[in-house]
């Protein structure tokens, strides 16, 4: 029989090579990561770590969850998650252990973190990777957002409960009182920047005061057009009472606290790779 160029029979003596640069990285880097013990997500781990870049491995209850990378520095990236995790209901930073890899800068230019990811999800992992978890603020547009259940902000939603850090005992105005728990809250607080926050006073007299009753607070002092929504992973402040929020938990009103059933994405309706549906409007 002879053979032709082209045709469908394989050779014996001559064939294509691929080389996989990419994926012998990604698992070189994954099996790097696995020699290494775990550590506590606690202050007192990530203050022995060195300011550098590198990749990270975060795990719940021992169960491999997330892989994210930090551009300049590991320990900046995992306080963030730290403080995070720290203000969510039904989860607490000692249920997290993670590891970390740092890389030299030139390297971070061949996406460590996504060689990883790669690696990873064909073995069926990291679930927090598509749910939301490493999302920051995702900006107005998104907050009419519905959520999927697994999105990391209905499975964890952010506690209202947990005391106020920072709170000072007297007058103040609005603007400057937002201002100053934006930096202390484990959650996002988005608000309108108006005049009448400005404006505005409010005296504290408590300085152990929750965060829903602050927010109560916050609210009867305000005029009426403003509305503190809760939502599931942060908290929006616009003057835009009353509107209903998709995945809003309460609402705060004129110095009321009103209760809001979150709704969930359903199957038919498209999402993001963030675990969030396509905006309703309203």
């Amino acid at each position: 029989m002879t053979a032709t160029a082209g045709g469908s029979e394989e050779s014996t003596f001559h064939r294509s090579f691929t080389l996989s640069i990419t994926k012998a990285l990604g698992d070189q880097l994954a099996a790097d990561l696995v020699k290494l013990a775990r550590a506590p997500l606690s202050d007192v781990s990530i203050n022995q770590l060195l300011q550098r870049p590198g990749v990270y491995q975060l795990y719940l209850h021992d169960e491999f969850v997330y892989v994210g990378k930090a551009e300049m520095s590991v320990p900046a990236r995992l306080r963030q998650h730290l403080k995070k995790i720290s203000g969510r209901r039904g989860i607490t930073p000692n249920d997290m252990t993670f590891s970390c890899l740092y890389v030299a800068e030139d390297f971070s230019a061949l996406a460590p973190e996504q060689l990883l990811i790669n690696h990873h999800k064909d073995l069926g992992e990291i679930p927090w990777n598509n749910n939301g978890f490493g999302n920051r603020d995702p900006g107005r547009q998104r907050d009419h957002t519905a959520l999927k259940p697994t999105h990391f902000d209905a499975l964890y939603p952010i506690d209202l409960d947990r005391p106020v850090e920072g709170l000072v005992t007297g007058e103040t105005n609005l603007l400057d009182l937002l201002k100053s728990i934006k930096t202390t809250l484990p959650y996002n607080i988005r608000y309108a920047k108006s005049g009448d926050l400005e404006s505005t006073k409010l005296v504290i007299t408590d300085v152990e005061l929750s965060t829903d009753a602050l927010f109560k607070s916050v609210s009867a002092a305000a005029s009426g057009g403003w509305q503190i929504t809760a939502l599931g992973g942060y908290v929006v402040m616009y003057e835009d009472n009353p509107t209903e929020y998709a995945s809003a938990s309460r609402y705060y009103r004129g110095g009321e606290v009103v209760h809001g059933v979150p709704r969930f994405a359903t199957e038919d309706e498209g999402t993001g790779d963030d675990g969030s549906s396509t905006p309703t409007g309203g």
